[in-house]
């Protein structure tokens, strides 16, 4: 009875042979994950990621994943350095449905960006016209 114990899932008891119980998660580039990260506060997030590469280093082997971030700040595209080393960060594997609703979602958070970026780009350009038209004569030489 020593390698046996009784687990819940979900609300299923389940008794497991310990001796002979696995998990082994399988990743490829590419791969669709959630991604649970501790900020500075000690609160957690979680947040939709894909795997871009693995880089055999010998002492520290590292999974980088590319995470979609939105926050008050807007929506941006960060990457995680996943190692035996890192903390405050787990991955499990996505679900294909969680893909599809975050899909369009995520899409629509880039575009209302660069909508964003474009309008702070012509109201910079607009500034900057002012400028050269009413305040050129400041900036010549008087003869």
């Amino acid at each position: 009875m020593e390698n046996k114990r009784i687990i819940e899932i979900n609300g299923v008891k389940l008794e497991v042979d310990m001796s002979t119980a696995k998990k082994i998660d399988e990743y490829r580039v590419g791969d669709n994950v959630k991604v649970l990260k501790k900020d500075y506060s000690g609160n957690y997030d979680v947040f939709a990621g894909v795997i871009v590469e693995f880089v055999n280093f010998k002492e520290l082997p590292t999974m980088i994943i590319a995470v979609f971030r939105q926050d008050y700040g807007g929506a941006r595209l960060d990457f995680i350095n996943f190692n035996a080393k890192t903390e405050g960060v787990e991955i499990t594997p996505c679900c294909e449905h969680e893909l599809k609703l975050e899909r369009c979602r995520v899409i629509d958070k880039f575009n209302q960006e660069i909508e964003k970026k474009r309008s702070e780009m012509e109201e910079l350009i607009n500034k900057r016209e002012y400028f050269e038209k009413h305040f050129a004569k400041y900036f010549t030489p008087e003869k």
